[in-house]
């Protein structure tokens, strides 16, 4: 088992920034590719960003490229989404996941894929 917690979320205005963290304790951090996922009220849950176990492949969804940046620090046990140029439509609980894999350089887009989830954080943009 593993246990995902993630914090950092906020109401800010557009354009600001903020920063997602999601600490894993139980199993070793890095056998997991990661991955944020958030859901706005009436919608489904989307794939966001999602991280290798090695950290060297990382991809976005089109909404985030060019805003949004994932990492990781696996001798924190610890992965980011730094984001900026937040927009109202932003607004979402945001989710981190972990994949239990053993592709060093794999990671999915694919909700169904990932085996923990934490608990949530709330990201709100006001305009």
């Amino acid at each position: 088992q593993v246990q995902l917690v993630e914090s950092g979320g906020g109401l800010v205005q557009a354009g600001d920034s903020l920063r997602l963290s999601c600490t894993a304790s139980g199993r070793t951090f890095g056998g997991y590719a990661m991955g944020w996922f958030r859901q706005a009220p009436g919608k489904e849950r989307e794939f966001v960003a999602a991280i290798s176990r090695s950290g060297g492949s990382t991809g976005y969804a089109d909404s985030a490229k060019g805003r949004f940046t994932i990492s990781r620090d696996n001798s924190k046990n610890t992965v980011y989404l730094q984001m900026n140029s937040l927009k109202p439509e932003d607004t979402a609980v945001y989710y981190c996941a972990a994949d239990v894999t053993y592709g060093a350089d794999y990671y999915s887009r694919r909700t169904r894929e990932y085996d923990y989830w934490g608990q949530g954080t709330q990201v709100t943009v006001s305009s």
